[in-house]
């Protein structure tokens, strides 16, 4: 009967236990959290696999080459923006756990107002901080956001001429890079509607591929920009949590000094009378 009574005393520690690191959780950063991993790891991988998708159709269908080593082309260009997607995932990746992170301490500097942990200065500037920054790298995705749009853009039309051309029969369209600038003015890289490399292109993969890896591109860099919306409002609110707890420490220490002082007062005139009795 005993063994069965601390077996159930032992369980329900276990589920106490449970329930207060569960409560511990910041779950809206989490959340977030969450979310701007999916997002970066979106818009990077799609993107590099678009990038490569979009180096193999210039090569095949219009026949650009590879400049110079020291001269900076589209393919250059590319190599260049696979580098910073790079280190796009990598540095929201430790950003990411630093949000974390910075939600438990904010989560636990509530809870535990009034225990051994308390809120210091230097936890509202990083709080702060960490305000600051987010909201810079909200403005730094809706860029990247606009600038993903156009690789859409561009792929789109080509998409919509290529499911499009028994209507277009008699009617003769041309896809130059020039007007985007991807390939100089003197060469002239056209791919025109009834010509084999244009029905080859449409007929291939690669098009259609890179097509919708840019638009789950342009997706993830939607569903970070989401993610430091989401992370804003959290540190908002956890900033202006602390805010208000400060005020309510500073308020509890004045308290608790003020009931010291009085009780030393008292403490000193109940000597001072057992002195003047004897």
């Amino acid at each position: 009967m005993e063994e069965d009574m601390d077996e159930g005393q032992t369980q329900k520690g276990c589920l106490e236990c449970c329930i207060k690191c569960l409560g511990g959780i910041p779950y809206p950063s989490l959340i977030a959290t969450i979310l701007l991993y999916a997002g970066v790891a979106l818009f990077c991988g799609c993107g590099h696999e678009a990038l490569s998708g979009t180096v193999t159709i210039l090569q095949n269908y219009f026949e650009v080459v590879r400049g110079p080593v020291d001269s900076l082309d589209v393919f250059t260009m590319i190599d260049i923006i696979k580098y910073v997607i790079y280190g796009i995932a990598s540095a929201f990746f430790v950003y990411g756990i630093l949000l974390m992170v910075e939600g438990f301490f904010t989560s636990g500097a509530i809870k535990d107002l009034y225990g051994d942990f308390k809120i210091t200065t230097c936890g509202r500037c990083v709080s702060a901080w960490f305000i600051m920054l987010t909201y810079i790298f909200m403005l730094a995705w809706l860029g990247v956001t606009a600038f993903t749009s156009l690789p859409v853009f561009i792929y789109f039309n080509i998409w919509t001429i290529c499911q499009n051309t028994t209507i277009l029969e008699g009617v003769t369209l041309c896809l130059d890079p020039r007007q985007y600038g991807i390939v100089p003015i003197g060469e002239g890289k056209t791919v025109c509607t009834g010509s084999d490399k244009f029905y080859k292109m449409c007929e291939s993969n690669e098009l259609d591929m890179t097509f919708h890896l840019f638009v789950c591109s342009l997706a993830g860099a939607g569903a970070a920009v989401v993610a430091m919306i989401h992370y804003l409002m959290v540190l908002s609110a956890n900033w202006a949590y602390v805010k208000d707890a400060c005020r309510m420490q500073k308020y509890e220490d004045t308290k608790s000094k003020e009931e010291q002082e009085l009780h030393d007062i008292h403490s000193t005139r109940s000597k001072e009378r057992l002195n003047a009795y004897t």
